[in-house]
């Protein structure tokens, strides 16, 4: 059963350092471009979230594995 969490973009190939993706358990290589924010503990106590880092994420269009990049 796929899920089809992603409906507003179509899944892109995606290159990094030179190279291209390709999903490390089922080895498609389209994706979903994502950001997500790398909340911490502490942060979140005091509320300053958004003084955490941002990282880019990729899902995989097939099983929706998710690679993290930082930067």
């Amino acid at each position: 059963m796929q899920m089809k969490l992603f409906k507003k973009e179509e899944p892109q190939p995606i290159e990094v350092a030179g190279h291209e993706l390709s999903c490390p358990i089922c080895y498609n290589k389209l994706f979903w471009s994502r950001r997500a924010q790398m909340n911490s503990a502490v942060s979140s106590f005091f509320n300053l979230d958004w003084t955490d880092r941002t990282a880019t994420c990729f899902v995989c269009s097939e099983c929706t594995h998710i690679e993290w990049f930082l930067g």
